[in-house]
Parts: C-alpha cells; sequence; structure tokens
C-alpha cells in the first residue's frame, strides 16, 4: 500500500512540472528577453558597447532579474554613456516609459540620433560639492521629478557618493517609487569595511549599501552573483587591466514597501 501511495504522489509531483522540463526542453524566453536582445542587435549600438555585453554586463540576465517588464515606468539615474540607455529606452519604447534622471544632459542631445525619442530627461536637482576625496562627491539636494515610477535602476554609479549623499539619493528615488517598485543597483565590490584608499575608490561595501537602503526604508528583495569574479582579488582599482577586463560587481534588488 505505501509503495503504491509514493508512485502515486511521485505521479502527482511529475504532472505539475512544466512540460519542457519534462522533455528536456528549454523554456521559452520571456517578453522581457526577446525585446532586449531585439535591442541589443540595434544599429543604434556600437561595436565596443556590443563587446561589453557578455561576459561582463549580461543585460539580458541583469534586467530580467531586476524584474524589468516593457509596459513599465522606469528611471535610469546617472545615465553615463548612455549604455543601458539604448537597451532601456528601445524595451520600453512601445508600452512603457524611460526618464533619465541626474547627470542626463550629457546624452540627452544624442537621444533623437539613437532614435529614442520617447525617452524623457528629467534631470531634476541635484547640487553637488566637494569631499576632499579623490572622485567622490557630496551633495547639497537630491531632486527627482517623477513618481509612481515601477523601477529605478543605476549601475556602477553610487561608488562616487559619499554615504551622505548616498543618503539623500534613496530617500529621493523612494519617493520616485510606486509602492511596491524596484530599486536595482550594480557596482564594483570592495572588500567589506575595508577604508577608502587610492586603490580602492571606485569600488563600495555592498553590506554599506544594504544598510543605506534598509536605512532609506526599502525592503531587502535578493541579490545575484551574475557579476562574480573570482579572479578579482578585490585589491586594485577596477579600471586596472590586471583585473583581467572587468571587476567583481555586487547586484542588489530592493523594494519599496506595497504599504
Amino acid at each position: 500500500m505505501k509503495s503504491v501511495l509514493s508512485i502515486a504522489l511521485v505521479a502527482c509531483l511529475m504532472s505539475t512540472l512544466p512540460v519542457y522540463a519534462q522533455m528536456g526542453q528549454t523554456p521559452p524566453k520571456s517578453e522581457t528577453a526577446i525585446a532586449i536582445e531585439k535591442a541589443l542587435a540595434s544599429p543604434i549600438r556600437t561595436a565596443e558597447e556590443r563587446a561589453r555585453d557578455m561576459p561582463e554586463r549580461k543585460p539580458v540576465q541583469t534586467l530580467e532579474f531586476f524584474g524589468l517588464k516593457p509596459d513599465m515606468t522606469v528611471i535610469e539615474v546617472m545615465p553615463g554613456a548612455g549604455w543601458y540607455t539604448k537597451i532601456l529606452g528601445q524595451v520600453l519604447a512601445e508600452k512603457g516609459t524611460l526618464h533619465l534622471a541626474i547627470g542626463a544632459t550629457r546624452i540627452a542631445p544624442r537621444l533623437k540620433e539613437w532614435g529614442l525619442d520617447k525617452v524623457q530627461v528629467v534631470d531634476g536637482k541635484f547640487v553637488t560639492r566637494p569631499s576632499g576625496q579623490r572622485g567622490i562627491f557630496d551633495v547639497e539636494t537630491v531632486e527627482i521629478p517623477v513618481k509612481n515610477a515601477d523601477m529605478v535602476l543605476t549601475f556602477r554609479n553610487v561608488h562616487n557618493m559619499t554615504p551622505g549623499a548616498r543618503g539623500l539619493l534613496n530617500k529621493a528615488i523612494f519617493d520616485a517609487l510606486k509602492p511596491g517598485g524596484v530599486y536595482g543597483v550594480v557596482d564594483h565590490t570592495r572588500r567589506h569595511n575595508e577604508p577608502t584608499s587610492p586603490e580602492n575608490w571606485r569600488r563600495v561595501d555592498p553590506v554599506l549599501i544594504i544598510k543605506e537602503a534598509l536605512d532609506a526604508g526599502f525592503i531587502f528583495d535578493g541579490f545575484s552573483d551574475l557579476h562574480y569574479r573570482p579572479d578579482d582579488q578585490l585589491l586594485y582599482d577596477s579600471q586596472r587591466p590586471s583585473i583581467g577586463g572587468y571587476s567583481d560587481r555586487f547586484t542588489l534588488k530592493f523594494r519599496k514597501p506595497a504599504r
């Protein structure tokens, strides 16, 4: 009797598995993955940008980890030269909205050239002041003039800010998100509790980033090892050739409480 029940239980469990798993097939790609891959193949991207897709930045896996959907309202904070902007702008073009906030004036004139006319530059208020440390700045005011966003993303930027500046940024991001909205952060990993030095100022302690986000009211919603680099010993500047081309990076996901 026991063996019959065991067989029945296994059969029930097997019946709940996806058909593709039972048949050894690859699961179908999500709408998000398809949209990202289409954006990656776009002619607006340079050869240099494409070269960083894999194995370095892994945009499909990274954006799927954060939960990106093509119908979302997304804010990219400090978009730099637009590496991710070119991807996000295309993924969100039809059903969603991409806002660029803080430091976006650098690429604003190129959006039309890239065919990203729907991307909205909402630079907001970001008043900086010197911190006395190389490559790191403090801020007096941070405002992001967007409300009820589904997601805020920033890539390799928070290491350039003092803890106080990150605190103001976190508050502005918290205020810009809708309840349940996601805040995604990727940056170069520093050893835990290691003081700032000429070799590590482009890196930041992920434990500190988690603490600061929790202090701002966020819920820690997970991390990914997508950008783990076992051969980066976290000893040198993230731009040194000796680290093998690209650094170890943490990938953290936070969420604004639903209530």
